[in-house]
């Protein structure tokens, strides 16, 4: 067990530091300092722009064999727009592991 002493400064900004981490618990926050010297607050706003993505090139994904079951084809232009959607959802995913592969 080990015991922690912090001046009225400190504590107030102990807490303001688990405020900006979104850390509600002194204990955990605590440790998780003394152990690895640092907390990480992930943003997943990005994965959430991700599945709504790959939501809507599964539809689409879906329409066009619908549509090739029903009438033997598919337009190039449909192909095109997928492809280009897809991409853009590698792009951001992409960005996103670069970001986190900079978390140490």
């Amino acid at each position: 067990m080990v015991t922690l002493r912090l001046t009225d400064k400190e504590y107030t900004r102990l807490l303001a530091k688990m405020n900006e981490a979104g850390i509600t618990s002194r204990s955990i926050y605590i440790r998780k300092m003394i152990l690895d010297g640092y907390c990480v607050k992930l943003k997943t706003d990005d994965f959430s722009e991700i599945v709504y993505f790959l939501r809507m090139c599964s539809n689409n994904l879906n329409q066009y064999a619908k549509k090739a079951n029903a009438f033997g084809e598919v337009y190039a232009e449909d192909i095109k727009d997928l492809q280009k959607r897809l991409d853009e959802i590698w792009d951001h995913t992409k960005s996103m592991m670069i970001a986190f592969s900079k978390i140490r």
